[in-house]
This record gives C-alpha cells, structure tokens and sequence, in this order.
C-alpha cells in the first residue's frame, strides 16, 4: 500500500506550488533586524586596514600601496564589526540585500585610480 502513498505525495509535489521562495523573481521579506549587507562609500576610504585587521572571518582584504578594497561575500558572516572600527565611517550595514549574481564569489572595489606614471625620454642620439 505504500505504492499509493507514494504516488500521491509524488503528484502533490508535481502540481502544488513551490516549497521554497522563488527569490529573485519573488523578493524576500524584509525583517527591521535584517543586517543586509556590507556596503563601502570607497572614495572616503583611506586604507587603513583597521576592517580588515577587525574582520572575524576574514573577508576584507585591504592593499594600502594599490589602493584596493575587497570582500569575499561567501566568507563574511554581516556581523558588522567593520562598520564599528571604521575611523571615516565609510563601511555601513545596508538591510537590503545584494542583488543575485553569476560569476565569482570575489567583489572587487577599486580606489581612486594611480596617477599616470611620467614616461621615460629616450635620449637623442647625435
């Protein structure tokens, strides 16, 4: 008799609706105590490190000398400790979340761009 069980469950799976939110296509609940995610306003950043030295999972990189800010969003557990140890305040909570993505887990912030790097003369021959 465990055939028929089965069998019913089976339809009931085939024609009922979805188990499971269809996100992005139906946006999620948005909750007051929702963190969100991490958002960076970089042209205030002055790469101190202090996010990254502060991160608990290990998510931030920073590159001083290169002038880059980056965040694994697969790593980082949205606890917020970096918005609180940053001294420009340039790291904030968003209690949206990201959009979904295809590609990489790797989200790159550049910096303001390196000034352009004087080109050598060639000397003239005489």
């Amino acid at each position: 008799m465990q055939i028929f069980t089965m069998t019913k469950r089976a339809l009931a799976n085939l024609v009922g609706k979805p188990a499971t939110l269809m996100y992005p296509a139906t946006p999620a609940k948005q909750y007051e105590i929702s963190r969100g995610h991490v958002i960076i306003a970089i042209e205030d950043c002055i790469y101190c490190g202090n996010c990254q030295r502060h991160c608990v999972s290990q998510a931030i990189v920073v590159d001083r000398e290169a002038r880059t800010w980056e965040i694994d969003r697969l790593r980082c557990i949205i606890c917020g400790v970096c918005a609180e140890v940053c001294p420009k305040d340039c790291i904030f909570m968003e209690p949206d979340y990201p959009p979904s993505t295809t590609g990489t887990a790797m989200e790159f912030v550049q910096g303001p761009p390196a000034p352009p790097k004087a080109e050598k003369k060639p000397k003239a021959e005489e």
